[in-house]
């Protein structure tokens, strides 16, 4: 107990500031959630439509970056600080490219999305959020590139402070440019929007400029030199960080998919589907946190060699992601109602999303135990098997089993809480898939640097 209470203190002084910017970023989506749906049901319903097909595109990306954080944490565990610096410098070309391509990506979205078989007052809706947003995603990628680089280096806390920040900034932006105050047109949905992007900006300097002047990133050397694109960096960057990018990607489609499947079933439906998901979301930011603290606190010791104490810390993670699992679980099973009245003043969707938040408290532990053996296995550099199994889990057996449970099933179709049991199915399967290869991958790096364990 000791021990354990000694790792989870490392985890708790990396995991709380993240958490606390989890919860920020939750509190930004959750902010232009209610901002859209006080305005109306059809703006939330396009606002919905619009993160349906591009979330999972953003998190791709977003994905590619997370690569940053186990190079850097295992640089920095070995004290090879200027090395951090230079691998930085390079990937940067990387994170602008991503950047760019990212902008385009829902330019190009916002002009198909009107050609999709729905209500095209709603799909008009998506498609102006989506062309407010896209610049809010140029600077939010290049904001991820460093908030990685100070993740490695444990440095959780001032990225914290800037994402608080813009996220308290972001409710009045919400508010005065979806309800045209102090002069601003009135723009629903598309200016939540807006305000995303101009607090994406924010951060962004906010951030750049703390890394420039702060003493903390100083022995990296960052900005001492020009570097140029470098062949092996990217490689590498995109060899580790394009199966999380995909993994994120295929999660998030699992929950993209369910919203389009449930769109088809009417606009009250699936607005109660959304607010459920985001209350379930918010919750979730506790065990996320954790797998999260998990990947830099796993590379650090890598690049120590302490392998017997980064396979006990890897199994740290699993255990407290799944103490907050059980947390949360308690929290929606006692509170569904309470959570749901913030959301809407509609009878109907009220009901929804508070029997539909009876699944979501299920999920709760098997998506605690897949995000602390994730987050380890990101510290471990190994991202390829576990995208193999997230396909598997969520593309094969996630949205087909829910896609028929929800439009047939057995007997009678379930609709909405089919595709919810559908997505536990696949939340399962992968934990015990994830859990099983963590395993296997902590002892195989003992077994092959035996005598040079450092303790």
């Amino acid at each position: 107990m000791k021990k354990f209470l000694k790792e989870s203190r490392h985890f708790l002084r990396i995991g709380i500031p993240i958490l606390g910017s989890q919860l920020s970023y939750m509190i930004m989506y959750t902010t232009d959630t209610i901002v859209s749906g006080r305005y109306g049901a059809d703006e939330l319903s396009g606002l919905v439509i619009a993160n349906a097909f591009t979330f999972p595109i953003y998190m791709l990306f977003q994905g590619i970056m997370f690569a940053i954080t186990p190079i850097v944490a295992q640089l920095y565990g070995a004290k090879k600080y200027t090395e951090i610096g230079e691998k930085m410098r390079q990937i940067f070309w990387v994170a602008f490219f991503l950047a760019i391509l990212i902008f385009f990506s829902f330019i190009l979205i916002s002009e198909v999305l009107i050609f999709f078989p729905m209500d095209k007052n709603i799909l008009g809706i998506s498609i102006s959020y989506l062309k407010a947003v896209s610049f809010g995603m140029f600077f939010y990628i290049l904001f991820r590139f460093l908030s990685s680089y100070s993740e490695g280096m444990t440095l959780t806390f001032p990225i914290f402070v800037v994402v608080f920040i813009g996220s308290l900034i972001n409710i009045p932006l919400d508010i005065i440019f979806a309800f045209g105050y102090f002069g601003f047109p009135e723009m629903g949905s598309a200016g939540c929007g807006y305000a995303t992007s101009l607090v994406s900006f924010m951060m962004l300097i906010s951030l750049g400029s703390f890394i420039t002047f702060s003493n903390k990133y100083k022995k990296t050397k960052l900005l001492s030199k020009f570097s140029g694109p470098s062949k092996e960096t990217s490689l590498e960057i995109f060899k580790l960080g394009t199966p999380i990018g995909i993994g994120i990607f295929v999660e998030m489609s699992m929950f993209s998919g369910a919203a389009i499947i449930i769109g088809q079933l009417g606009e009250v439906i699936l607005a109660g589907h959304a607010i459920a998901l985001n209350i379930a979301s918010i919750v979730f930011m506790l065990p996320l946190a954790i797998g999260l603290a998990a990947a830099t606190r796993i590379g650090n010791l890598i690049g120590e060699k302490k392998l017997i104490n980064a396979r006990y810390s890897s199994y740290t993670s699993v255990l407290l992601c799944l103490l907050g699992a059980f947390i949360n679980m308690i929290i929606l099973f006692s509170l569904r109602g309470t959570l749901t009245s913030f959301y809407t003043t509609d009878a109907v969707v009220f009901n929804v999303a508070v029997h539909l938040l009876f699944f979501a408290a299920i999920f709760q532990i098997p998506d605690g135990i897949q995000m602390g053996s994730l987050g380890a296995l990101r510290g471990y550099k190994d991202t390829f098997v576990p995208m193999i199994y997230l396909i598997i889990s969520y593309w094969i057996f996630a949205i087909p089993f829910g896609y028929f449970l929800t439009n047939f099933s057995f007997t009678e179709p379930l609709g909405a809480e089919g595709m919810w049991i559908g997505m536990i199915l696949g939340l399962v399967i992968f934990s015990i898939f994830i859990f099983n290869r963590l395993g296997k991958i902590s002892l195989k790096f003992i077994e092959e640097s035996k005598g040079n364990e450092k303790i």
